[in-house]
């Protein structure tokens, strides 16, 4: 898409300055852009010149940095505003491929957009607007809601619930059966798995991705929350509102994760553990089963500390070698001294 500054601007509801006709098509990084380009400084009065850009979204302290300056007290949320704007998903067309195969009871809704080799089995219900793209796996009494864009390769078991708005990109696997099995003495038989899983509205989820249906309750992922490629949530696992999750963390049964939490890469979870509202959990932490992780604070470390803590004994780690060779020492000294003093001890005494 292609807008003037002025208009860009009003859509952020912000101030300008510069030539508000100017045309904006794209958006770049300050070295690469060009006078179509839409760019951001966030560091408070960093004065990187930014000339040949087209326009520049940036704090008023930057107000020198170029002609033409969008002003705002957060750049870079609105900056990612105004990229969406310019470059949108792109709508549904209401096609349907000849390759695909959709059951005669399924539901599909107006202006769904169905690639080749799309499955959609009986009973499945599929949103107005919805896009599935190559070779997306519905099943059966599944439910996709309004304005979803499923990426190739999705699969979608039978009876997993999508909000509206949802996006799931390519190879990621809703409602998958959860790692349950009990031990008989000879050999392991299958827990059931046989609840439900719902993914509420305006959650993405990035490629590869899976996550498992409860094994007798539910599996949910709040409203809003972001989740990175490569993300393991098992079966009973409850995701809050507007939780941030990213690459390679793997979340163990039961957990629970309160709303506005936000995990780093590499996290690990034992079962049954809590994440309060609000925490932040740095990479490759690992949270015990059962833990109870504070809201409002940011963890690190295995286990999980708090950062403060964290640093602590990571910079008391970081001298494990000298603080041995001063332990050696000192033990050689003691030793040096008990037998001094056992020579000079009378004769006869104890």
């Amino acid at each position: 898409m292609v807008y003037t500054i002025s208009q860009i601007a009003a859509f952020l509801g912000l101030e300008y300055q510069g030539d508000g006709t100017r045309l904006i098509n794209g958006v770049a990084k300050p070295e690469t852009a060009d006078g179509s380009c839409l760019v951001f400084i966030d560091q408070p009065g960093k004065q990187v010149l930014c000339e040949q850009a087209g326009c520049v979204i940036a704090r008023r302290d930057n107000a020198n940095v170029a002609p033409n300056i969008i002003f705002s007290d957060n750049p870079k949320l609105d900056f990612s505003r105004a990229a969406a704007y310019l470059n949108p998903l792109p709508a549904a067309r209401g096609t349907r491929h000849s390759t695909a195969s959709i059951d005669p009871a399924a539901e599909i809704g107006v202006d769904v957009e169905i690639g080749p080799f799309v499955f959609v089995d009986a009973r499945a219900r599929i949103g107005a607007g919805s896009i599935l793209h190559a070779g997306v796996v519905i099943g059966a009494n599944c439910r996709v809601g309004a304005g979803c864009v499923l990426f190739p390769g999705v699969v979608v078991y039978p009876g997993a619930q999508l909000g509206d708005r949802v996006v799931l990109h390519a190879g990621v696997v809703i409602g998958g059966d959860g790692f349950g099995y009990v031990s008989d003495g000879r050999g392991y038989v299958k827990f059931p798995q046989a609840g439900a899983v719902v993914v509420e509205d305006d959650v993405e989820i990035g490629c590869n991705s899976t996550v498992d249906r409860g094994s007798l309750g539910t599996t949910r992922i709040g409203a809003g929350s972001k989740i990175d490629n490569l993300v393991q949530i098992a079966h009973n696992v409850e995701i809050g509102r507007h939780v941030v999750i990213a690459a390679q963390t793997g979340i163990s049964g039961s957990t629970v994760i309160e709303d506005y939490a936000v995990i780093g890469g590499q996290v690990g979870f034992g079962d049954h553990a809590r994440v309060k509202s609000g925490a932040v959990i740095g990479s490759k932490a690992g949270v015990l089963p059962g833990k109870i992780v504070r809201g409002g604070e940011t963890y690190w470390g295995v286990p999980v500390r708090p950062l403060g803590e964290y640093k602590r004994l990571n910079a008391l780690f970081g001298r494990l070698p000298e603080m041995k060779a001063e332990i050696d020492q000192l033990k050689k000294e003691v030793a040096q001294l008990q037998s001094l003093l056992r020579s000079c001890r009378p004769s006869g005494t104890s």
